[in-house]
């Protein structure tokens, strides 16, 4: 059986051998770029298929791990569960779909895509690292090449997106990097080892500030309110293909940091913080839906649709139920290709052909662009959380979880729920059936959507509709994986764990 690690290797070996393609082929770079792509996606869908949902727990990993910084106990160690290995997919789908939507960049091709494989590298490697050390290290690599991709092929004060971006993502990679360092000298086991990590015994004291600071550290980069802020402009300054990294796969690794660190290593600071951060979740998806829509920029509205759903995400993690932690996961994924597609079909179909993303001077699209106005549309339904699309059964499972941990919570999400529906439907008129203003270009001329565009929606589409319409293809291995870390919790602090549903 191939490696794990191949993906994140894989991922790597593209952006070094695209740096060695002569940048007069820009078609053959693509090729490339697309032909590892999909080489990773692959790999991660076999092991989707072949992972054991009866035996649950770490798989497809190298054993006890190699050494690598033996002094400090650092080894280089991987393996998915049933939590991490639905990520290490959307990661895939993502990556190549980024690539087709970005199939007619002209300008620096080479090293668009090499920072391109860098990010998704890193982020394959937070999903399979088992080793909190090397978890924090391929943290920091997608981080850095993020800044790049914006500020040199971005738009709308990019320089300015781009350093937002970035010292907010540090700022949360300090306290992170604190709270590592703190529970390793604590711990006294010499080693990173997230599973030894997570057995060892961390006096109560010791969590209750501990847990804030790990948690917080990861959820900055979930887009956790008040430090969401990044989140809108650096999608709005950045490219298609980043926008869709950053609202896909980069909010995922707070979300999951917090689940993976925060909270399976401190159980007892998650009893006494958790109630608090069920609040902010709950602010973000009420303020996130809210600033949404008022917004006139096309990317904004998109922008902070996102900072609402991850509010959902960090909420279900904060329930300690078996339905709310597995609607949690559900929603990461489900989101990644929601998020995708909507920045996609923002970025890439509409402003790059009308030079504009002013709600106000857009409408009348779904006329000149059919094609474009549909894929919205259906991206849109799945955002609002229409049944039939993936994320009504996520953002039901979160709030079913929510009914049996904080009920009160319920009256402020709904009204979160109903303006979501009321921005996601603005928007859709705005755009595609509003009236023209008679002093904007036409739009008889726009150029059509090409096959890579039309390939890339089509595949986040079929997602959509799969997860919507058959949600156990997945759902059986999270919610395997969810009662496993469940039942840790339970076993480490049981006084106000929920009892996971049999």
């Amino acid at each position: 059986m191939l490696p794990l690690s191949l993906t994140i290797w894989l991922s790597f070996a593209g952006a070094g051998l695209i740096m060695l393609l002569p940048s007069e082929r820009p078609d053959l770079i693509r090729r490339v770029a697309l032909l590892f792509g999909t080489a990773g996606l692959l790999i991660g869908l076999h092991y989707f298929f072949s992972y054991d949902v009866e035996a649950g727990g770490y798989q497809f990993g190298n054993g006890e791990g190699v050494a690598w910084i033996p002094q400090l106990g650092i080894q280089y160690r991987v393996g998915v569960d049933g939590i991490s290995l639905p990520l290490v997919v959307l990661t895939g789908f993502i990556a190549v779909t980024g690539v087709l939507y970005s199939w007619n960049i002209e300008e620096r091709v080479k090293e668009f895509f090499a920072f391109f494989f860098v990010l998704i590298g890193g982020v394959y490697g937070v999903f399979q690292a088992l080793d909190l050390f090397l978890l924090f290290v391929f943290y920091e690599i997608a981080i850095v090449p993020k800044y790049f991709i914006i500020a040199i092929w971005g738009s709308t004060r990019k320089e300015y997106g781009a350093m937002k971006l970035v010292l907010y993502s540090f700022t949360g990679s300090a306290l992170v990097f604190v709270g590592a360092l703190a529970l390793y000298y604590v711990a006294g086991l010499g080693t990173f080892d997230l599973e030894k990590l997570a057995n060892a015994s961390f006096p109560v004291s010791f969590q209750t500030w501990a847990f804030p600071l790990m948690f917080t550290g990861f959820a900055i980069l979930a887009g956790m309110w008040p430090f969401h802020t990044w989140a809108p402009t650096g999608h709005v300054a950045a490219p298609t293909a980043a926008s869709m990294l950053l609202a896909g796969v980069v909010m995922k690794l707070g979300a999951y940091g917090c689940l993976r660190v925060a909270m399976m290593l401190f159980p007892a600071g998650l009893e006494t913080w958790r109630w608090t951060f069920a609040v902010i979740a709950t602010i973000n998806i009420v303020y996130g839906a809210m600033i949404a829509m008022v917004q006139r920029d096309f990317k904004f509205v998109i922008g902070y649709s996102s900072v609402s759903h991850m509010g959902f995400v960090l909420l279900g993690l904060t329930t300690l139920s078996l339905t709310g932690l597995s609607g949690a996961v559900m929603q990461m994924f489900s989101h990644g290709i929601v998020a995708g597609l909507l920045f996609a079909v923002v970025g890439r179909m509409v402003y790059e052909r009308t030079h504009t993303r002013d709600l106000s001077e857009l409408g009348g699209l779904i006329k000149a662009m059919p094609f474009t106005g549909v894929i919205f549309i259906i991206a849109g339904l799945a955002s609002m959380g229409m049944p039939g699309f993936s994320g009504f059964f996520a953002e039901l499972l979160v709030l079913i979880g929510t009914w049996e941990s904080f009920p009160w919570l319920l009256i402020f999400i709904g009204f979160g729920i109903v303006v979501t529906v009321v921005y996601t439907l603005r928007a859709i008129h705005k755009a595609f059936f509003g009236d023209r203003r008679s002093d904007m270009t036409k739009w008889d001329h726009l150029s059509p959507v090409t096959l890579p565009e039309k390939v890339a929606s089509l595949i986040l589409v079929a997602l959509l509709l799969i997860l919507g319409l058959y949600p156990p293809v997945m759902l059986k291995m999270v919610e395997r994986s969810s009662r496993d870390a469940l039942g840790h919790l339970q076993r480490a602090s049981p006084s106000q764990v929920a009892r996971a549903s049999p």
